[in-house]
């Protein structure tokens, strides 16, 4: 009979994957209680975030991008925030561009720490100018407007804090997953 240590130990890559991906998922979900009684707080940090680039780095970009396209949004159903048009609409891109860009750039680029600093800033910036379309296309459906001020202030200044955070703290999360064993990309 196999302990439970045997069975998790020769569970297929792709098991570890899902189940990685739903810690994480679960994380992007509960992270935002932290700062939800001081909104300014929350969109400052952007709790969701460091869960969906992680899942992207430790996962791969399939199941980087399948978190970040369905935590806001699952979010939004379960506890009414974020709202869902166009807040969690737009983050679900956004988020999805983080997790795949984040573990497309992590397997492409050469295997050195530097690397996932240039990964995490790819996916940074391709998800936030993705955020940016989709904010300008929905303000559109909607009859409102947004301009590059809104961008700039969105995607940049109101987000800093957040931003700050991401490039200290992912680095170190996943050069210490590496170093024990947690990484699960093809």
């Amino acid at each position: 009979m196999k302990t439970s240590t045997a069975v998790s130990a020769s569970a297929s890559p792709r098991v570890k994957r899902l189940a990685f991906s739903g810690v994480f998922l679960a994380l992007a979900l509960v992270l935002p209680f932290l700062t939800g009684q001081i909104p300014q707080i929350g969109s400052a940090l952007l709790p969701m975030h460091l869960p969906v680039l992680l899942c992207g780095f430790v996962c791969g970009w399939p199941w980087g991008l399948a978190v970040g396209a369905v935590a806001p949004l699952l979010r939004s159903v379960l506890m009414g925030m974020p709202p869902m048009f166009p807040t969690a609409a737009a983050m679900a891109f956004e988020l999805a561009a983080y997790g795949a860009v984040s573990g497309l750039l992590c397997r492409i680029l050469p295997k050195k720490p530097l690397s996932i600093y240039a990964s995490l800033l790819g996916a940074m910036l391709a998800g936030r100018v993705l955020w940016g379309i989709v904010r300008y296309f929905f303000a559109g459906l909607a009859g409102s407007t947004f301009n590059m001020a809104a961008f700039w202030g969105g995607a940049v200044l109101s987000a800093l804090p957040g931003i700050v955070l991401q490039l200290a703290l992912i680095p170190l999360i996943v050069l210490s997953m590496q170093k024990a064993g947690l990484t699960f990309r093809e």
